[in-house]
């Protein structure tokens, strides 16, 4: 099914079939992710990047992939500085802005603004974010990390053993993930959380109805043992309001924790951000020299899974290969001084 002209508004639109083709295209724009080659098949074209919420990775990134395919970008962020605040309805600032651009790239606090939002404009719009519903983007880099990680392991998708820690009732990234997981063979889910932020239950449905095996567990000291990836969120705090939050120290996972149960070849996520403060119950700090921590390598994947996604929503992509040539500009020959020794190598 082609993408051309479509919202992508759920990770339910991606097949396997889909997935493989955009890690395909996603797998030659790293190159040009990285500043080591340019294309310009989006030249004069304009995305409209509007975010009602707070973000820094995937504003910034969907705005740099759409820029180094050549596009343009004009963005606004917050309800407080646009017409919203005047009493403008999402349906007329969705028709207004699609006049001005190719494509939108937006988020927004309410599950059903993306939706509301779509309606009003045939413009291709991406959801970056909808509440605590689905963030489809993020669920794409998320497996294209694991497309890469598992290559470099000798390992495929099939047959994996993924564990998914924290908040799992409001973290719109694992609502995606969990519903792209499903799209591969016999995996094992394990949901990792306190009961009052349990994945919801029809998300665990589709994942047995799809033929997957699903655990359950509060426990991540015996939950991660044996898992092929362990994929941590953050606590939803702004999802919360007042009430209170029931979150143990079980749920950090540092250095000691992941020295005693993970495997040696474990792939360790988090979408981010993270509390990296002494004694939050998050992904620790102390992880950051270990290699099986992969969140910089997730975040380096944003940029070409999202060019892959932007240029086949805007039906370039067949000219993606026909296009590229060099950069002339100095680039360093990896990204941070904390990038383990393959990553390193891979980028020279």
């Amino acid at each position: 099914m082609s993408l051309t002209g479509k919202h992508i508004l759920s990770s339910d639109q991606f097949d396997r079939d889909e997935l493989e083709r955009l890690f395909e295209l996603a797998d030659v724009l790293v190159p040009v992710a990285r500043g080591e080659q340019v294309t310009r098949v989006l030249e004069g074209a304009v995305l409209a990047s509007l975010f009602f919420e707070a973000s820094t990775r995937t504003r910034l990134s969907c705005e740099s992939a759409f820029l180094r395919l050549g596009g343009a970008v004009t963005s606004t962020t917050g309800t407080g500085v646009t017409s919203i605040s005047k009493g403008e309805s999402l349906a007329d600032t969705a028709r207004v802005v699609g006049g001005y651009c190719d494509l939108v790239v937006m988020r927004h606090p309410e599950v059903n603004s993306i939706h509301e939002f779509a309606a009003a404009t045939n413009v291709p719009v991406v959801n970056a974010g909808n509440g605590a519903g689905e963030h489809p983007t993020q669920a794409l880099l998320d497996t294209f990390t694991l497309h890469r990680e598992f290559g470099r392991l000798g390992k495929t998708m099939d047959g994996r053993r993924i564990a998914l820690v924290g908040d799992l009732l409001h973290g719109r990234t694992v609502h995606s993930l969990m519903k792209l997981l499903t799209r591969y063979e016999k995996m094992t889910i394990v949901c990792v959380a306190p009961e009052e932020l349990g994945m919801p239950a029809e998300l665990l449905e589709l994942a047995e109805g799809r033929g997957h095996q699903v655990e359950v567990s509060d426990q991540p000291g015996q939950a991660l043992r044996e898992a092929d990836v362990v994929y941590a969120t953050r606590l939803q705090t702004e999802r919360f309001a007042d009430k209170p939050v029931p979150y143990s120290d079980d749920f950090r996972i540092d250095r000691s924790l992941v020295e005693r149960v993970c495997r040696e070849d474990a792939v360790i996520m988090h979408p981010l951000p993270r509390d990296s403060r002494p004694g939050a119950n998050d992904l620790s700090a102390d992880l950051n020299q270990d290699p099986r921590l992969a969140i910089f390598r997730q975040t380096d994947a944003g940029i070409p899974a999202r060019m892959a996604l932007f240029a086949s929503v805007l039906g370039v992509a067949d000219e993606i290969r026909g296009s590229l040539r060099e950069a002339r500009w100095y680039r360093p020959s990896f990204t941070g001084p904390d990038d383990a020794p393959f990553y390193r190598n891979s980028t020279r």
